[in-house]
């Protein structure tokens, strides 16, 4: 009897630990792509004005670049708030309402008033918030949502029959107005996004207001999430209303919905494929910048073809001190490898774009670290066009004319504490 318990006790505490093992294994999951080739291991990759670019895009990341897209920059709360409230007060027949970051003050405040208004009048206003992002907006704010007919949902709450999606969470940003008008950026309902950029109280970042078919697509975005956390699937006319009177804009565009997975995902393969097609430029501005090796050497790989590869992130000012050290173990190859770096200056810039050879852009919520390559849920407009690209490579230029430059010679001076914290961080970084 003894031994069948002791058996039975060993063969537990293995299930446990093989348990375990394959669950810490599941959290600290990396993304796989190392290269970008054909098949033949041919180097000549297909760049931005290559219609084989835009095929590869498509078939590699499963969206669909449509025409008949206009958008337009929306930079700093300055630029977008006023914006898109007016939007959303001329709502007639529903809005669609997802963030990840809320916190009680000016912003949410107008946002609940201009959602309860609307309710009132007759919209179907629908609001999803992550559990986590969002768990400081109270009660009593969310029931004054309910009272005025607002349709109030929260994504993925922490429960203890559901841990496992606790560590997946929607870092998404959808502001759908009548299914015509779309926003997605990096900005939420909270204060710090007041103002223009340049105060260190005012958080420096780029959002996006778009017409179109890409509208269709983040309205299915938010669709996909409001079908888990309410069960209800949202179709029809009222919600995905045809596009095609929406007037005549021309850009070529598509909203790039990333979820997780067990192995490659669009994320990462949107980002692979784009440094690969870039030829004479490449500038990317990303609030979290945490490559990991196999990006590090894309990235090296673009600089030693000629491409000028500059990378604008957060400087001293920065939200996650440890995401900014782990960022800071790879600067040495980067550059070493001729890729350039900046820091801005004048606040914390949450910013997430990136423009290749000035036609090839994308602006959302997908940082450049594992956690927004393999565990959250990301939205990111993409638009191939040489106007456009123009306007992001021209806001990338004069943000770097308030930021401080990185170099090789002063960053291999830093304090032997500097580099203690990077080391630290970097063990850790794909969790961060």
């Amino acid at each position: 009897m003894h031994v069948v318990l002791y058996t039975l006790g060993a063969a537990a505490v293995l299930l446990m630990l093989v348990l375990s093992l394959i669950g810490l294994r599941y959290l600290t999951r990396g993304t796989p792509v190392a290269d970008v080739s054909g098949v033949d291991g041919n180097r000549e990759l297909p760049h931005t004005e290559d219609e084989l670019f835009a095929d590869a895009i498509e078939l590699l990341t499963g969206t669909s670049l449509s025409t008949g897209n206009h958008a337009e920059l929306c930079l700093n709360g300055e630029g977008t708030y006023d914006r898109l409230f007016a939007d959303l007060a001329c709502a007639r027949e529903t809005i669609t309402l997802q963030m990840y970051y809320c916190q009680p003050g000016k912003i949410a405040d107008r946002f609940g008033e201009v959602m309860r208004e609307r309710a009132k009048a007759g919209v179907r206003v629908l609001f999803l918030l992550d559990a986590f992002g969002s768990a400081k907006l109270t009660e009593d704010y969310l029931e004054s949502l309910r009272t005025a007919g607002v349709e109030v949902a929260k994504f993925r709450p922490v429960q203890w029959y559901a841990l496992e999606k606790a560590y997946a969470r929607s870092h998404i940003r959808v502001v759908v107005v009548d299914g015509r008008i779309g926003y997605t950026g990096g900005f939420g309902m909270d204060d710090k996004w007041l103002g223009n950029g340049r105060r260190e109280d005012q958080w420096r970042d780029t959002n996006v207001r778009f017409t179109g078919l890409a509208v269709q697509q983040l309205q299915a975005t938010f669709a996909t999430g409001w079908a888990e956390a309410t069960g209800e699937l949202l179709t029809g006319r009222t919600v995905f209303p045809d596009a095609s009177e929406d007037g005549d804009g021309m850009m070529r565009a598509t909203l790039l919905h990333t979820a997780p997975t067990i192995g490659s995902t669009a994320a990462e393969r949107l980002l692979a494929l784009s440094i690969a097609a870039a030829r004479h430029s490449l500038f990317i501005t990303n609030s979290y910048f945490v490559p990991d090796d196999d990006f590090v050497r894309l990235l090296r790989e673009a600089a030693g073809r000629g491409v000028d590869v500059r990378i604008l992130t957060p400087g001293t000012l920065n939200d996650v001190k440890s995401t900014w050290y782990a960022g800071r173990a790879q600067y040495e190859p980067l550059l070493d490898g001729g890729v350039r770096i900046f820091w801005y200056q004048p606040s914390m810039i949450h910013a997430k774009a990136f423009v290749v050879d000035g036609c090839w852009s994308s602006i959302g919520t997908m940082n450049f670290d594992n956690r927004s390559l393999a565990f959250n849920d990301e939205s990111n407009l993409l638009v191939l066009d040489d106007t456009f690209g123009a306007q992001v490579r021209d806001m990338f230029l004069d943000d770097l004319t308030r930021s401080k430059e990185v170099t090789l010679e002063a960053f291999r001076k830093r304090p032997m504490r500097e580099r203690f914290l990077e080391w630290g961080a970097s063990r850790v970084a794909r969790v961060l």
